[in-house]
């Protein structure tokens, strides 16, 4: 039975923020997937793209979630995480995917620079750029999707906790 909840979307959709308190609120542990990568790769991930670049942070980042063998966890995943399609295979079995959906220009207020937050962005490619490219792969791995826009953390929670409630229950008579 898939007992895991992963967390998906955009930088500076509240994976981490969101994934904590539902992790409380549900008894489970949580995990930060880019948390584990600037302490395995020993330097935050900004400095890894700066430093190493892209492809590197992108298999830094798919070894994390391959590495993972989690159960009764959230994890937040990194919003690049969904590039990676052996990365998502192996979250998704033992897990169920939450899509934290949230308009560009609520991403935008919350992420000023995108060159200093560890984005993976490719030169002179912006914000709408990246959510542009992401967007469909979001959809694609989303078994849930919480369309946060007005949401209050809490009440992103409580949706996350209903649906998956429901999915699970589906599941189980599969």
């Amino acid at each position: 039975m898939k007992t895991n909840i992963i967390l998906t979307g955009m930088p500076g959709a509240g994976k981490s923020t969101v994934g904590v308190i539902l992790a409380k609120t549900l008894g489970m542990d949580f995990v930060d997937v880019d948390i584990r990568i600037a302490r395995t790769q020993g330097m935050p991930l900004q400095t890894l793209l700066d430093t190493r670049g892209i492809d590197a942070f992108l298999k830094a980042e798919e070894q994390e979630a391959l590495a993972l063998n989690a159960s009764d966890t959230v994890i937040a995943t990194g919003g690049s995480m969904v590039l990676s399609e052996a990365a998502m295979t192996h979250l998704m079995k033992s897990g169920v995917n939450v899509y934290l959906a949230v308009p560009l220009r609520i991403l935008a207020e919350r992420l000023i620079n995108i060159k200093t937050r560890g984005v993976v962005a490719k030169p002179g490619e912006t914000l709408a750029d990246v959510w542009d490219a992401r967007k469909p792969l979001y959809k694609k791995y989303a078994q849930i999707t919480v369309n946060c826009g007005d949401l209050t953390t809490e009440e992103i929670v409580a949706e996350i906790c209903l649906k998956y409630q429901k999915e699970i229950k589906k599941m189980s008579r599969r």
